[in-house]
């Protein structure tokens, strides 16, 4: 029986729940194995001004201690711009930015080591916030633009924001979040022979782990290994900022010719890691008497931290992303990311998306209170229209077609008694006096692939053995997402086998190299193409095989429930094991190597037109909640979401993904506030202070749903990404929060920032109140 398209459980199900899942601090210590720790810069910003090691390597057990003057390489790095240091050489740009590395027998020797080097430091003013940021002019490269074609004539554009029936302008703020995954960045290097390195890493990049600590030692790519077994969780966050964790594992172990490990606890990995953009938007919305869109500009800024990193891609997403779901007829937008003396921020899933769909899902809200119409309807009618010409085209040249918004929506209205329950809100505000009642609609439209064109590539080896069991090697990394399980169902059911013949490989650069981060929401596309593509040069050896064995035509050749045999002949038949010892003795390759490139891909960032996206991932949601109007306690009441995945290679996965990306959507625009001190110092470093959701969170009714869409018919099995769709979603419960709001504000506008924690919700009441 097909296993594409049942629910099987995770790979890893069993190992989670029963805590025998291995992740890099559980694997056994190896024979000579040094504990690593590392001194963090004192200051926010500044210079090292001189290091003094002696009364620190005096400490019993202390075997190294390592600075910038120790790396073989050249003391930078940097997936865009090759501008982070790997240690403090002079410059200090943030606060507990790596400056020693200190290898030792024990956990204890190696901090009694870090609080014992003297750093002279010379402390400078700090760029902390995006307003200082631009006063100071302090920016992460050139500011990025992107025009629609009919907003490329000034004067133009001018007409159409000044002689619109309304007009709407303002500042919008986005905070940014933690990743929080369970695991925090961790690595083991262990060095080997002939001066390799081999990395064990919590990385969803295990390419660019390999390339940056292969130019920090002044290693070749050959010299040095990669593997990730599995990942305790990345949501981005390990797409870049494992690498740092690596080289100072790698460091040690070159020095000393000994295994190191460096695991950060949680407050140390909160510290000095990137989260999501916080960002702060300036718009200006022309749109006529029912509400349609006419034009609109968005100015878009980042706080990017310290370095590049990956901020001017987010940044280009952000702008791929300004209008969502709907249609914009003229369009300018802006982005600039501005360096500060933070931790460099990285990606997070949706990657600048989710701060983009924020303002226009807040400025349509805005919209139906001016023209006095259900914000549903003003998003209705914004729709991209699939097959319309005039309103399926985004601002950078690509048709969004064969999609379902408007059904969505209509299909929404109906399953979630919208119009009935948006009375009942209504009613129920009229006479409560202490609590006020929200719902709301929000949708997604989600560009699925890398907009850095070269990145969409992936390749698989596909071994199948004489046992008839396969094995199965990707660049992909399991992070919990079940990446893995959907390719193990892909792979079994090209070969006509059960999913426990097929075995997914620990991911290592040795089996597959020049691969592609695990992101973008592309892992099981990209890697699971390629799987496809090495099973099926197998298949065709073997087929040919079979026809010459059955003197049969080759297109009658079978690969079913565990056979090979003849359609034609019942007699023709052989176990799928049986078989491939028979092949193997005539010397059938059975092997292969996949490879895998998305088509269509065709954008030019110089003119800001083209194809950037293999297809988008659609949906909507409806959110209710209750606010008290004295403590501002947000409980999401219910949340119905309708998403059109395509055909789905596991519904399990697929749907846990959906409650998992929501349900983080929610934490970033209800909950998860990061707060610093004046210094640039985090002060919310674990989950005593940094609030994620729990169980009391969770809407009390969650309703998930998915549409079926016969229009498409692209992508592995008709199948479409989930992993990072969802999320945007979470912003109808921020909407609905904002509908309870505007409840009692009498018509005036009002700020609502991202988190809307319940004191942002209560002072908020409370100025509308007096």
């Amino acid at each position: 029986m097909p296993s594409v398209g049942k629910p099987l459980p995770h790979d890893s199900a069993v190992g989670h729940v029963t805590g025998s899942a291995q992740y890099v601090d559980d694997l056994p210590r190896r024979e000579g194995e040094l504990h690593i720790d590392f001194v963090g810069a004192p200051i926010t910003s500044g210079c090292v001004r001189s290091i003094d090691l002696t009364v620190a390597r005096a400490v019993p057990g202390v075997v190294c201690l390592l600075t910038h003057n120790d790396l073989s390489g050249p003391n930078h790095f940097g997936p865009i711009l090759s501008d982070e240091p790997f240690l403090v050489e002079g410059e200090i740009s943030y606060l507990g930015q790596p400056i020693v590395v200190i290898g030792a027998e024990s956990a204890a020797a190696a901090k009694q080591a870090c609080q014992l080097v003297q750093l002279e430091c010379e402390e400078r003013v700090a760029v902390l916030t995006i307003d200082e940021a631009l006063q100071a002019e302090s920016f992460i490269g050139p500011k990025q633009r992107m025009t629609s074609p009919a907003a490329e004539d000034d004067d133009a554009f001018a007409s159409a924001l000044r002689d619109a029936p309304h007009t709407l302008s303002g500042r919008f703020y986005s905070n940014g979040q933690e990743q929080f995954y369970f695991e925090t960045q961790a690595a083991l290097a262990e060095p080997g022979e002939a001066k390799t390195i081999k990395i064990i890493s919590s990385t969803q990049n295990p390419t660019e782990a390999q390339a940056v600590v292969a130019e920090a030692l002044g290693l070749g790519l050959h010299q040095v290994v990669c593997e990730c077994p599995r990942m305790g969780g990345g949501f981005g966050g390990k797409e870049t900022q494992s690498s740092l964790t690596a080289v100072m594992a790698a460091m040690v172990a070159q020095h000393t010719g000994r295994p190191a490990r460096l695991v950060l606890d949680r407050g140390v990995d909160m510290r000095i890691t990137g989260k999501r953009h916080a960002y702060q938007t300036d718009y200006h919305i022309a749109f006529d008497r029912q509400g349609r869109l006419l034009a609109a500009q968005f100015d878009y800024y980042s706080n990017g931290g310290a370095f590049a990193d990956l901020s001017t891609s987010i940044m280009d997403r952000t702008l791929f992303h300004a209008e969502n779901a709907y249609h914009i007829p003229r369009l300018r937008l802006t982005g600039q990311v501005c360096r500060t003396n933070l931790p460099p921020n990285t990606a997070f899933r949706g990657f600048g998306g989710p701060q983009a769909i924020a303002v226009i899902e807040s400025c349509l809200q805005e919209i139906a209170q001016v023209v006095g119409r259900d914000a549903f309807d003003v998003r209705r009618l914004n729709l991209y229209r699939d097959g319309d010409p005039q309103q399926s085209v985004t601002q950078y040249g690509q048709i969004v077609r064969d999609h379902m918004l408007e059904e969505i929506f209509d299909q929404l209205a109906d399953s979630s008694d919208y119009r009935q329950r948006m009375a009942a809100v209504d009613e129920f505000n009229r006479t409560s006096p202490t609590q006020v009642k929200g719902i709301a609609i929000s949708a997604v439209k989600f560009g699925i692939a890398f907009t850095t064109k070269f990145l969409n590539q992936a390749n698989a080896l596909v071994n199948v053995y004489t046992d008839g069991t396969v094995q199965v090697s990707t660049g992909g990394t399991e992070m919990g997402q079940g990446l893995n399980t959907k390719i193990r169902q892909l792979v079994a059911d090209e070969f006509g086998l059960a999913p426990e013949c097929v075995r997914m490989m620990t991911t290592s650069t040795e089996k597959n190299h020049n691969t592609s981060p695990t992101a973008a929401s592309a892992g099981t596309d990209l890697n699971g193409a390629a799987a496809l593509h090495a099973c099926r040069q197998i298949i065709d050896r073997m087929k040919q095989y079979a026809a010459d064995l059955f003197s049969a035509d080759i297109k009658d050749i079978r690969l079913e429930e565990g056979f090979v045999f003849d359609q034609r002949h019942s007699s023709h038949r052989h176990a799928f094991g049986e078989f491939c010892a028979m092949a193997r003795r005539e010397r059938v390759d059975l092997g292969a190597r996949g490879f895998f490139i998305t088509p269509g891909i065709d954008y030019n960032p110089d003119t800001g037109r083209g194809s950037p996206f293999f297809y988008f991932t659609t949906g909507a949601a409806v959110a209710e909640v209750t606010i008290d109007r004295f403590t501002g306690e947000l409980q999401c009441d219910r949340a119905d979401l309708l998403m059109d995945v395509g055909r789905m290679i596991n519904p399990g996965v697929d749907r846990g993904q959906v409650i998992g990306g929501f349900i983080q959507g929610v934490g970033w625009v209800t909950d998860e506030q990061l707060r610093y001190d004046d210094t640039g110092q985090l002060l919310s470093t674990g989950p005593t202070t940094y609030k994620i959701p729990n169980i009391t969170d969770l809407p009390r009714t969650l309703n998930i749903n998915f549409i079926d869409n016969p229009k498409h018919q692209i992508n592995i099995r008709q199948s479409k990404a989930v992993g990072e769709p969802p999320l945007m979603l979470g912003l109808a419960v921020w909407l609905a929060a904002r509908h309870a709001v505007s409840s009692v504000a009498n018509g005036q506008r009002f700020d609502l920032a991202i988190p809307a924690t319940s004191e942002e919700l209560l002072m908020t009441l409370t100025k509308i109140s007096t």
